[in-house]
């Protein structure tokens, strides 16, 4: 009897949902469960870079940047609007672990393992070129410094969205708020599962021939859905960021800088007309949902900043918002966090239950390569075979006749440049489809003062993105959730608008957003922004 699913993927996480889009694309039955929002998880708390991690190599993991340093190549052709080039700076200090040698040597390396790429050489700076770059930079034992590029995903939420968007045009059933409660097991092999709708409170069962457990720092506990013991795989760490605005002597490129506390390399990166610092690396247990920076997180990202960039004098008050996120990292006793493998696992359960698959670890950067390896080992299981991965050169929705996008917003007379630029930035060609809406009501309506956000993209948000709360549109959709006041000024009225089309009652409206302010406080550590 066939199944009614090639495959269910659980987890809309960035790796769930180019796993969906890889096999929808294939023209396989692929239904794609998410117990939450897309992209609500580990995906959204990442440092938002792509790139061939650099310090990969400190631990001989050369397939991994070669992996990584390619893949960043085709994400910046297929999603041309959402991954942009950034310019990085690696300042070397005297006494510091890794000196201008090493440096030269690991940018060297950074070069010859991405033969192909689009994007200029490294170039060592001298002290004088340093300064001269970035005088806000502590001039106290620079010996110089190294400058490279890698890129940027501004909004990480925005890749899976799109992913998302993809997968679900090339035929799958994606479903977020809904929980899987129970993987059934027969005679070896997996037969189905079965989900809770938390919106709807119903209970459903589908049968698949595969299913992919994508869940990312919730592997285990999926695991642990499954009607016979399983063993369990991920030891995931912790990673915190702050986000500040603009400070004196602010760098106008990325830093990447050793820290002097404990060594570690972290980010100073302009993003987003903000500037987002990170990260930590620290062992975690309990419910990844949970975390968030600690007091010793926080103060440590200022103290670095402030003592690379000695005129900054960034206190807690200087903080817009905190997050924190568990990387999904196999289990590891002993040794430092850093050492944990970046590299995934794609585990088939084959001698527990044949057909289930596991993934363990992943990174933003290799997403799309390890959905086709993924795909390529789902098929095994499969008995009719369908066509190859696609991905490698099909472009996201948002990519497509990106060119024309532009022109056509441009050539809106009443759309400032400032909007139009932020609109494509977030939805590319898909932008389009918010003017139709916008001036299918006969007059284009800002939700700012600046002229910027469109109440059509609350519409938009509903009627083509799968948005179902308020905190779905505002972090995940329309991205005001990642400005400086997470979007608070608009809040009301983004509230009028989504009632009307998700017909709440005022009841309802009044509970997201309540649940919106609630969900604000948790990126507000004591003593933030005050």
């Amino acid at each position: 009897m066939q199944s009614d699913f090639d495959i269910a993927v659980i987890g809309g996480g960035i790796n769930g949902a180019g796993i969906a889009r890889d096999a929808a694309l294939r023209g396989y039955r692929v239904i794609l469960l998410e117990m939450d929002d897309f992209g609500s998880g580990t995906t959204s708390y990442s440092s938002r870079l792509i790139h061939g991690g650099l310090r990969y190599l400190e631990y001989g993991e050369l397939p991994l940047v070669f992996e990584s340093l390619h893949e960043r190549r085709r994400l910046r052709q297929v999603a041309p609007h959402l991954v942009q080039r950034l310019r990085l700076i690696i300042p070397v200090y005297k006494g510091g672990r890794r000196g201008r040698f090493i440096i030269r040597l690991g940018m060297i390396a950074y070069d010859l393992l991405s033969i192909g790429k689009k994007i200029p050489r490294h170039r060592m700076l001298d002290r004088s070129e340093l300064s001269g770059a970035e005088p806000g930079l502590r001039e106290a034992g620079l010996l110089g410094g190294a400058q490279y590029f890698d890129a940027q995903v501004t909004f990480a939420e925005r890749l899976v969205v799109e992913n998302i968007i993809s997968a679900k045009e090339a035929g799958a059933i994606v479903k977020n708020y809904c929980r899987v409660i129970g993987i059934n097991v027969n005679e070896g092999a997996v037969r189905g599962l079965r989900y809770l709708d938390s919106l709807s409170g119903q209970e459903h069962e589908i049968s698949a021939s595969v299913i992919v457990n994508a869940a990312g720092p919730w592997v285990d506990m999926v695991l642990a859905a499954v009607n016979r013991e399983m063993p369990t795989f991920m030891g995931g760490t912790k990673g915190s960021h702050i986000i500040v605005g603009t400070f004196s002597g602010a760098p106008t490129a990325a830093l990447y800088v050793e820290a002097q506390a404990d060594g570690r390399p972290f980010f100073i990166i302009p993003w987003n007309d903000q500037y987002l610092i990170g990260t930590t690396d620290i062992r975690c247990e309990g419910d990844p949902g949970n975390v968030a920076p600690d007091n010793e997180e926080i103060d440590y990202l200022l103290s670095e900043t402030n003592r690379v960039f000695p005129s900054a004098n960034l206190t807690r008050s200087s903080i817009h918002f905190a997050y924190a996120g568990v990387r999904p990292l196999p289990k590891r006793e002993h040794g430092p966090e850093s050492a944990i493998t970046r590299k995934h696992i794609i585990y088939a359960h084959r001698n527990e239950a044949r057909g289930l698959i596991s993934i363990i670890g992943g990174k933003l950067t290799t997403f799309r390569s390890l959905a086709e390896q993924t795909v390529n080992k789902a098929a095994r299981y499969i008995s009719s075979g369908k066509g190859p991965c696609r991905t490698r050169s099909e472009l996201l929705p948002g990519a497509v006749a990106l060119e024309t996008t532009a022109e056509r917003l441009a050539a809106v007379s009443s759309l400032p440049s400032p909007c139009v630029s932020r609109l494509i930035s977030i939805y590319g060609s898909r932008a389009t489809r918010i003017l139709d809406i916008a001036l299918a009501d006969k007059a284009v309506a800002y939700l700012d003062a600046a002229q910027t956000v469109l109440a059509a993209e609350v519409v938009h948000a509903i009627r083509n993105e799968c948005a179902k709360t308020l905190i779905d549109i505002v972090y995940r959709r329309m991205m005001v959730g990642l400005m400086p006041d997470q979007g608070a000024a608009m809040s009301p009225e983004l509230a009028r608008i989504a009632a009307q089309y998700l017909r709440w009652d005022a009841v309802e409206a009044s509970r997201q957003l309540v649940a919106l302010e609630t969900y604000n406080a948790k990126f507000r550590p004591e003593g933030i922004g005050k």
